[in-house]
C-alpha cells in the first residue's frame, strides 16, 4: 500500500486535514438543510412550505433521522467488503449532492409531485449519508498505526472541521433558506457537498496515497488467505463486545441531543424573543451554537485529558459525564417553561437556548469524539466501517421508537 508522501502539518498527516476539509463541506450541507426541513414543512404553502403540523413535522424529522443512523452500517459493510472506504466516499458525495439539489428543484416545475420529489431527495441523502459517514471517519484512523499517541487529537481536530461545517451552515444555507425562498437554501447545501466532493477527487492521491483504495477484508486476504474466513480471535471479540455497549450508552445521549433539529428548533421559532435591537434573529442561526461551542471548546478539553495525565477518566467515566451535561441542558429549558408558566403566548430569553446548546456541547465533547477514537482502536481490521457504522446505527434505535409514536 502507498502511503502518503505528503508530509505533516501541525505534527499530524496533511491527510488529516483533507478530510478535515472533505467533511467540513459535507456536514455544512448536511447540517443546513436539517436546520431547514422541519420549518419548511410547517411553513404555510403560501410561505413556500408544505403546510405541515408540528407533530407531523417531527415525525418525519424522527424517521429520516433514524435512517441517517442506520444507513453507515450498510455503508461501511460495503466498503469492508466490496468498494474500499475511498470510492464509497465519492459515491456517497454524488448521491448526497443530488439529494440537495432534488430538494431545491421549485414547486413550480413540479406540479403535483412536490411530495413525491421530496421523499426522492430526503432518499438520495440517506443512501449518500450511508455511503460517506462511517467510511471518511474511519480513514481517519488509518492515518496512524496503532497505539500512536496522536490518535485522540486526531479525532478532536477532525471533529472540528465537522463543526465549522456545522457553524457556518445554519448562517448561509439557514438564512437563504428561511429568509430568501427555502429552495435556495437546499441548492446551497449541494454546493457545499460538491466542494468537499472536488476535494477528494483532486487531492486524494497526493493526500491519502491508497489508503482506503482497497476494501479492508481483501487487504487482508492477499496478507493471508485464511484471514478473511476464520474466526474472530478471543481477544477480537471482546473488543468488539466494548464497541457494542458502548454504542448501545450512546443512544441515551443521542436520543436528548439530536432534539436540536427538530423540538429546539420549533422551540426557537415559536417561543423565543429572538429580536435584537430591532434585529429578529432567524431561527436556524441557533443550530450554529452547538458547533461554535465546539470549536471553541475543543481545544479546551483536549487540554485538559492531557494535563490530567494518569488521572485521565476511562471512556466508561466521560461517557458519564456526558449524560450529567444533557442533563443540565434539559434542567436549563425546563426553566424556560417554568418562566413561560403554561402560557405559549409568552416568548423567552433567547439566553435558555444558549445554555442549553452549552451544556449539550460540553457533553457531546465527552463523548463522540472519545467514541470515534475507540472504535477505531478497538475494531478488528476487516471489519472497521462497518463497527463505525453500528456506532451510528445504534442511535437509529431511537428514531425507530419516535416514528413509530
Amino acid at each position: 500500500m502507498t502511503k502518503p508522501t505528503s508530509g505533516t502539518l501541525l505534527g499530524h498527516p496533511k491527510g488529516l486535514f483533507l478530510l478535515f476539509g472533505t467533511e467540513m463541506w459535507e456536514r455544512f450541507g448536511y447540517y443546513g438543510m436539517r436546520a431547514l426541513l422541519v420549518l419548511y414543512l410547517v411553513a404555510t404553502v403560501e410561505d413556500g412550505g408544505f403546510g405541515w403540523t408540528t407533530g407531523e413535522a417531527l415525525g418525519l424529522y424522527g424517521t429520516f433521522t433514524m435512517a441517517v443512523y442506520l444507513t453507515p452500517m450498510i455503508g461501511g459493510w460495503l466498503a469492508d467488503n466490496f468498494i474500499g472506504q475511498r470510492r464509497a466516499i465519492i459515491y456517497g458525495g454524488i448521491l448526497f449532492s443530488a439529494g440537495y439539489f432534488v430538494l431545491g428543484i421549485p414547486k413550480t416545475m413540479i406540479v403535483g409531485m412536490e411530495e413525491n420529489v421530496f421523499y426522492i431527495g430526503l432518499f438520495l441523502i440517506c443512501c449518500g449519508n450511508g455511503l460517506f459517514k462511517a467510511n471518511v471517519s474511519s480513514l481517519v484512523g488509518e492515518l496512524y498505526e496503532d497505539g500512536d499517541h496522536r490518535r485522540d487529537a486526531a479525532f478532536t481536530i477532525f471533529y472540528m472541521g465537522i463543526n465549522l461545517g456545522a457553524f457556518l451552515s445554519p448562517l448561509i444555507v439557514g438564512y437563504l433558506g428561511e429568509e430568501v425562498n427555502w429552495h435556495y437554501g437546499f441548492i446551497a447545501a449541494g454546493c457545499g457537498m460538491l466542494i468537499g466532493l472536488a476535494l477528494q477527487l483532486t487531492l486524494a492521491k497526493s493526500y491519502l496515497g491508497d489508503i482506503g483504495v482497497t476494501p479492508s477484508a481483501h487487504k487482508i486476504k492477499a496478507a493471508q488467505d485464511d484471514l478473511k474466513t476464520r474466526a474472530l480471535s478471543k481477544e477480537e471479540k471482546d473488543r468488539t463486545k466494548v464497541i457494542l455497549i458502548m454504542s448501545v450508552f450512546s443512544v441515551i445521549f443521542w436520543a436528548g441531543f439530536e432534539q436540536a433539529g427538530g423540538l429546539f428548533n420549533i422551540y426557537a421559532s415559536q417561543f423565543t424573543d429572538r429580536n435584537i435591537m430591532g434585529f429578529e434573529v432567524p431561527a436556524t442561526w441557533f443550530q450554529s451554537l452547538n458547533a461554535m461551542f465546539i470549536i471553541m471548546l475543543a481545544p479546551v478539553i483536549a487540554s485538559v485529558w492531557v494535563k490530567m495525565g494518569s488521572k485521565e477518566p476511562t471512556s466508561p467515566v466521560k461517557f458519564a459525564l456526558a449524560m450529567v451535561f444533557l442533563a443540565l441542558g434539559f434542567f436549563v429549558m425546563v426553566w424556560a417553561t417554568m418562566v413561560q408558566g403554561g402560557d405559549v403566548t409568552i416568548k423567552v430569553s433567547m439566553l435558555f437556548l444558549v445554555f442549553a446548546y452549552l451544556f449539550h456541547t460540553l457533553g457531546e465533547l465527552c463523548l463522540s469524539p472519545i467514541g470515534l477514537s475507540l472504535v477505531s482502536k478497538l475494531a478488528p481490521v476487516k471489519f472497521t466501517s462497518l463497527l463505525m457504522g453500528v456506532w451510528f446505527f445504534f442511535t437509529c434505535l431511537l428514531y425507530t421508537s419516535d416514528a413509530a409514536d
